[in-house]
């Protein structure tokens, strides 16, 4: 993690262009504070604290000029810091410290972990904009950062992947030894750039060790492209799902010289870890030990029956058969902080979505909580398990595993980092999708339906293809999830499910009366989600007029007023490609035909949203809605178009419209 500290004064001497400064603990006032930092009342600068998910920054109170007007070289300079990095619990993790040269003020937007309070999610993979040199003392091995291990010290340019990195030692001649940079002691820091010869020497060690002849890190680099003319210069940190605390106890500071050292005797006390000894323990006498031990043990041994029956799981010889992971109750449990309201993701008619980190790999889950008076029960969860423990696509929300315990039922996903899809097409979403990045989703959502409908060894019908189940990675890319529903059967048999699932404004007419779901119900379903993605609309929207109620016929009926790109999303504006606009709304009518066989299969919608061929053109249409008739002289070649509703303002069953099509040869 990361730390930007600016210098301030507690015992302070300054030149007057703030060039030179030394600080042995600090004063308030003397530091430009952001986040959670804070001084305290011994003068330590704590940069964060028992806060999870925070940030924490200090930077020197008046911008420094780097450079030589003349040449534009930057000057070289002399630093050096102690600081110490505290674990709130003793066997818990560390977040790491940061010296960093910036613009002025630093980078706006900076988050908490993974940036380190220095960076946020589009500055972090470097941009010469940024302007940033900095040196990390980091405790946390990321992948993403392509970090060497969990104890290192790197140099960065720009983002936090660094340039030149080792893992945190000290050299006594020519040996060197390692240290820990999270073991609470005091750690001094030394950072070194010589303007001539244009490289920078960054030294770390104990405390106590006092300065090594020989700097840790040697990067021969002209940093001059690298940070403008006037910068700040400081510390940030940040913490994630474990909390630690970091402290600054002194720091030096000196422009063309060698900044002056740190006297330790100078320097505040850090707080104690731990609980105080207790010094007269050992004068208890042996009968008060014997009555508490056992006390103890009793306590011990309820409270470890206590704890078994709390963990208790469930297994079954069905779940020896299959693929997915079996996840510990109580791995899962401390990974969602018991299942805290604050890690809820979201929540449904199958219980509540949880936020969590894998203890052991500091990886990020989504965890589904089935409600225990869930009236779906075991099946889906089986089904789920079942399709999704076995699927492999890049457009599928990966199951990384489940649980069972007593009549709790769990699903472990991936963690999705931009959540549903919804979220950003309905009400007013805190940011807009773009055309290209929705027209990616579908096409993503579409690649995923192949898959399940044509390539797995059994067809998988979704039966809750919506929105609110396509997930965003990353890269904003779509990914179908929710298999609660799903239900599986060989290619060429026939689907035997006679039980009507799914969500209103989704379902096939034909699934209503029969109960069975095939892949024609679900291309229902996929229309209607083309047609939200598109419109920015649900399928039946509850606050529309009578006339707009139902997202199908509403589309209709600007399509037979030649005006079919007036139902289009007004928050994308006039920033959109107008045939694949087009095409998405018309293909989105095409899968909610009442025919169910006249609808296009997935494999014809990939080629329509490919452009291998053109989508038909439009003949003769006569829609009948309640007695209307509406006629336009143009309509789909050999298709019927049948659009279906839920009437659910007048009752709760479904009503169906039926629009014809006569065309040449039929």
């Amino acid at each position: 993690m990361v730390v930007i500290i600016s210098a301030a004064q507690l015992c302070c001497s300054a030149t007057s262009g703030g060039h030179e400064f030394t600080f042995h603990g600090f004063n308030s006032g003397d530091l430009t504070l952001d986040g959670i930092a804070e001084i305290t009342s011994n003068g330590l600068l704590r940069l964060t604290n028992e806060t999870m998910l925070q940030k924490g920054r200090a930077l020197y109170p008046m911008p420094i000029n780097f450079k030589n007007s003349s040449n534009g070289s930057v000057f070289s300079f002399s630093t050096t810091f102690v600081c110490a990095m505290v674990p709130q619990t003793p066997s818990w993790i560390t977040h790491g410290i940061m010296f960093a040269i910036t613009q002025p003020g630093g980078l706006p937007g900076a988050l908490p972990n993974p940036y380190f309070g220095l960076f946020n999610e589009t500055t972090f993979n470097g941009n010469a904009t940024n302007h940033v040199v900095a040196v990390e003392l980091d405790t946390l091995q990321n992948p993403d950062h392509d970090d060497i291990d969990n104890n290192h010290v790197g140099i960065d340019i720009h983002r936090l992947i660094s340039v030149e990195a080792k893992s945190a030692g000290y050299y006594q001649g020519n040996q060197l030894h390692n240290f820990s940079l999270g073991s609470s002691k005091p750690i001094q820091a030394w950072v070194e750039y010589d303007g001539m010869a244009k490289q920078m020497n960054v030294t770390v060690a104990p405390l106590s060790v006092g300065k090594p002849s020989k700097p840790l890190l040697s990067f021969p680099h002209d940093i001059s492209l690298d940070v403008l003319e006037t910068v700040s210069i400081g510390f940030t940190a940040a913490t994630g799902s474990a909390v630690s605390t970091q402290y600054i106890l002194g720091w030096s500071f000196k422009m063309n010289g060698i900044a002056q050292e740190l006297d330790p005797s100078k320097l505040p006390k850090l707080p104690r870890v731990g609980p105080k000894r207790k010094s007269r323990f050992l004068v208890i006498g042996v009968p008060v030990i014997a009555i508490f031990s056992l006390i103890i043990i009793a306590f011990g041994v309820g409270y470890y029956v206590f704890r078994k029956r709390k963990f208790a799981e469930l297994l079954e010889d069905w779940e020896q058969l299959y693929g997915p992971h079996r996840f510990n109750y109580k791995e899962l449990y401390f990974a969602t902080k018991g299942f805290s309201d604050k890690q809820i993701l979201g929540a449904g008619g199958f219980g509540k979505v949880y936020r969590g980190v894998l203890h052991n790999t500091r990886a990020e889950i989504a965890v589904k909580k089935i409600h225990n008076q869930s009236t779906l029960g075991m099946r889906p969860f089986i089904a789920e398990v079942v399709s999704m423990g076995q699927l492999c696509h890049r457009n599928l929300v990966p199951l990384r595993g489940y649980c069972r315990r007593k009549r709790e039922l769990l699903l472990v996903y991936e963690y999705m980092p931009n959540g549903s899809l919804d979220r950003y097409l309905f009400d007013k979403p805190m940011r807009t999708l773009s055309w290209n990045q929705r027209f990616q989703v579908i096409k993503g959502v579409a690649s995923a339906l192949f898959y399940l409908h044509e390539e797995w060894e059994q067809v998988v019908i979704h039966r809750d293809i919506k929105a609110s189940n396509v997930l965003l990675d990353s890269e904003w890319n779509g990914r179908l999830g929710d298999f609660g529903l799903a239900r599986l059967y060989d290619h060429g048999s026939d689907p035997q499910t006679t039980h009507v699932a799914g969500t209103h404004g989704y379902l096939a007419p034909e699934h209503v009366r029969t109960g069975k779901a095939t892949t024609s119900s679900d291309m229902f379903a996929f229309g209607a989600f083309l047609l939200e993605v598109a419109c920015g609309r649900r399928p039946i929207e509850q606050t529309a007029s009578n006339d707009d109620l139902i997202l199908v016929e509403w589309v209709f009926s600007w399509w037979n007023r030649g005006e079919i790109l007036q139902t289009v999303d007004p928050k994308l504006g006039e920033d959109y490609d107008v045939e694949e606009v087009d095409m998405v709304l018309k293909l989105g009518l095409l899968c909610s035909l009442l025919d169910a066989e006249l609808r296009p299969n997935i494999r014809q919608v990939i080629r329509y949203l490919e452009r291998f061929v053109a989508l038909p053109k439009l003949s003769l249409l006569t829609l009948s809605i309640a007695g209307l008739t509406i006629s336009r002289s143009e309509g789909f070649d050999d298709f019927v178009l049948s659009l279906s509703y839920s009437d659910d303002k007048i009752g709760s069953c479904y009503s169906s419209i039926t629009n014809s099509i006569v065309s040449e040869g039929r």
